[in-house]
């Protein structure tokens, strides 16, 4: 019992220590975002170091609009903003690219649109707000094709197969069924079905 006492003990005061330790980084990370908040809500590779620090300490200042983190930097409001550009971006191309878009060309579009705006916006910025799009359901996420990153933005699921095809067609701008059985050892049945799912997000 005295064993057991002592090693509950322990585990408490390592447990306090620790909560101690935590609210003292989140206190200096405070002050740390009061002192840069022009840097952090105008440089976007100072924002991206920014949100790696937070993550290190497991605050997310993205979790909500409201609140220290909104109030002070204003980068919820920041990100919610970008989500809704970047669903209008991509409906407004979905008609060219069947809810595929490449993320640099998304990035160009929104920094175009944007222009008038004093913050600039990085790639690691439109990821965030992606990631917060995901609250809308099933139909934006980035996938990766190769070396590129794409956002689809409609909600048929594309799985390793599809990723596998759109890294074929990136060459040439197209494959066949014969092309895709024979640079990929896939039976045609196959090769087939996963066109034909390709083909329906296409045509969205």
């Amino acid at each position: 019992d005295q064993y057991r006492l002592l090693g509950e003990n322990v585990a408490k005061l390592r447990t306090d220590l620790m909560k101690e330790q935590l609210a003292t980084f989140r206190s200096q990370l405070e002050d740390f975002a009061r002192k840069h908040k022009n840097d952090i809500r105008k440089n976007p590779t100072f924002r991206s170091q920014f949100h790696e620090m937070c993550a290190k300490v497991g605050v997310d200042p993205l979790a909500s609009n409201k609140g220290f983190w909104a109030e002070l930097l204003g980068i919820g409001d920041f990100y919610y903003e970008l989500g809704v550009q970047i669903v209008e971006i991509c409906l407004a191309t979905r008609p060219h690219n069947g809810g595929l878009i490449n993320l640099q060309e998304l990035c160009n579009l929104l920094r175009q649109r944007r222009k008038s705006n004093r913050e600039a916006v990085s790639e690691d910025d439109c990821l965030r707000a992606i990631s917060k799009l995901k609250v809308l359901g099933n139909g934006y996420e980035v996938i990766s094709v190769g070396k590129k990153k794409l956002v689809r933005s409609v909600p048929t699921e594309l799985n390793k197969d599809h990723n596998q095809i759109l890294e074929l067609a990136q060459a040439q701008g197209f494959v066949t069924v014969d092309e895709v059985e024979r640079r990929l050892s896939w039976t045609s049945g196959r090769a087939i079905d996963a066109l034909d799912i390709l083909l329906e997000v296409l045509q969205w």
